[in-house]
């Protein structure tokens, strides 16, 4: 073997192959670099607002009083509510919400400023849309406000009409007062619940599917065998020099990602963002380790893929930010736990939210660990198939 082919073997070697490989298909550029971006660019942009705005709703007014003309521009006034309908019966409003012009509309009864003053007790209607969950939750929530301060009002100027002062009607109006305090994302902000987690979730899934892909073409473009040549025969120099540049790469995007959310937007840190950074490069390799074993139990480009793309999914659905693991079933409980973003997630609301020490974490961190050693002792399975070169389609 001249010194010049001794040259073209080894990690520097097998790292200068999958360099190549990686600029001579745009595939690679697409889904580590272009996707991501994309993606996290048009999440940030779509939620710029944290909330949906002036959801626009409608109005049955069949009163046509001063105090229903007050409810309902008190009501308009709220940030998240746009009266864009005054419509004359529930038929006209419910049609208008079928239709998805509204989504959802409140009917104020007739009398209902005589009955009120009256103390009769007059009832208010309101329906919302909760096929649309974010804006039928809101609007809700909206009614179910203005409701409570119209009949505090009303209770209010029933009171003074007395002759009580205001010091003797706040405690009846309001006897047991509450003192809340939002936790974590005081601004109920969707945008900082969401892309704090859905951002690594596209990102780990983009590692599963890529890691996959150049495992599974060697395997079927017939080239994993001159790929361990390359490598000195070894599957550590193999897999090493395949998915260190991988590796860079992703976690450059991750870096990228959490620059987005924590510098330029200030999303709430209230830990150390090193700690953030530290948790980010676990759950690539993490990510890589387990498209690994993926990959060492289907040795088949299109088995890989497939199992791939649903752990992927799988993981942004079951992390536990949208629905409590708690709540879940038995088994999901078990799966959500073997999934690296599970643990990183974790590891953000533990350090980024609620800023406890690192030490309360360690789990989580040694978790990720554990997954990016966790294919270790099944590379000679995965080097028997390759060196096999038989490709199931």
């Amino acid at each position: 073997m001249t010194e010049q082919t001794m040259q073209k073997t080894g990690l520097w070697a097998t790292i200068q192959r999958e360099l190549s490989r990686l600029v001579s298909r745009p595939i690679y550029v697409l889904c580590m670099i272009v996707a991501p971006l994309f993606s996290f660019g048009f999440l940030l942009s779509l939620m710029g607002e944290g909330l949906p705005s002036k959801i626009p709703v409608a109005i049955v007014d069949l009163d046509h009083s001063p105090a229903s003309r007050n409810f309902t521009r008190q009501l308009g006034a709220q940030e998240s509510v746009d009266v864009a309908y005054k419509l004359n019966s529930f038929s006209d409003a419910r049609a208008t919400m079928q239709s998805g012009e509204i989504f959802g509309f409140l009917v104020i009864p007739e009398d209902f400023e005589a009955r009120a003053l009256a103390g009769r007790q007059p009832e208010i209607s309101f329906y919302t849309n909760n096929a649309y969950y974010i804006p039928g939750s809101l609007l809700y929530k909206s009614f179910k406000t203005m409701s409570v301060l119209a009949s505090g009002a009303i209770v209010q100027q029933l009171l003074l009409a007395t002759g009580a002062s205001e010091e003797q009607i706040m405690p009846k109006l309001q006897p047991i007062p509450i003192d809340m305090h939002a936790l974590g994302n005081p601004w109920i902000n969707y945008s900082i619940y969401l892309n704090n987690t859905f951002m690594p979730g596209l990102l780990q899934l983009m590692i599963f599917l890529v890691t996959v892909f150049s495992i599974g073409t060697e395997m079927k473009h017939g080239t994993s065998r001159e790929w361990l040549r390359r490598a000195d025969n070894s599957i550590i120099i193999a897999m090493t020099g395949k998915l260190l540049p991988q590796t860079i790469i992703f976690f450059a995007v991750g870096l990228m990602c959490q620059s987005l959310l924590y510098g330029y937007l200030h999303f709430p840190m209230n830990g150390n963002i090193w700690h953030m950074i530290l948790a980010m490069f676990l759950l690539v390799i993490a990510s890589q380790s387990m498209a690994v074993i993926m990959m060492s139990f289907a040795p088949s480009l299109r088995i890989g893929l497939s199992i791939a793309g649903l752990t992927g999914i799988l993981a942004i659905s079951i992390t536990g930010f949208s629905f409590p693991v708690p709540a879940m079933y038995t088994p999901f409980q078990v799966i959500t736990n073997i999934l690296p973003l599970r643990h990183y997630f974790l590891i953000y609301v533990d350090q980024a939210l609620n800023g406890i020490p690192l030490y309360y974490s360690r789990i989580h961190y040694i978790a990720l660990i554990c997954f990016a050693l966790a294919s270790l002792p099944l590379l000679k399975r995965l080097k028997t198939a390759l060196e096999r070169q038989v490709y199931v389609p």
